[in-house]
């Protein structure tokens, strides 16, 4: 069965997504640490980040970088974190996460419930900043 993940990238389930390529999708999770919590994830569905292909695992940091760059720019953070993280979703995914300081990382701040228009606006800020 195809992850949620996988889902959302071949569009049968929605996803704010505001990057892709030929090989990796980006999308605001649904419950971000910040605004701009962006997830980057290879098109290609593995479980855990070591097992991926050299070719792919380059692809997916060549992706993160210029998602966390967009980041940068529409939200003006003290710094951009890249976190490989996440047991929920057996699917490699990369928290881009805009942050003034590392207590905004714990996934206990996550939350579970944002306004969906606070979302677009970040999803749009994402997008703008990508052109």
């Amino acid at each position: 069965m195809a992850s949620i993940f996988t889902r959302i990238i071949n569009r049968e389930l929605p996803g704010r997504i505001v990057y892709e390529d030929d090989h990796c999708v980006a999308f605001l999770t649904i419950a971000p640490l910040t605004p701009g919590h962006t997830l980057v994830v290879p098109r290609l569905e593995v479980d855990h980040w070591i097992d991926l292909p050299s070719d792919v695992l380059g692809e997916l940091w060549s992706a993160a970088a210029t998602v966390g760059r967009a980041v940068d720019r529409a939200f003006h953070p003290r710094k951009v974190a890249a976190l490989l993280a996440g047991l929920e979703v057996p699917h490699v995914h990369v928290h881009i996460v805009a942050i003034d300081s590392e207590a905004e990382l714990s996934f206990a701040r996550a939350d579970h419930n944002p306004d969906p228009a606070a979302l677009d606006d970040a999803a749009d800020r994402i997008r703008a900043a990508l052109k």
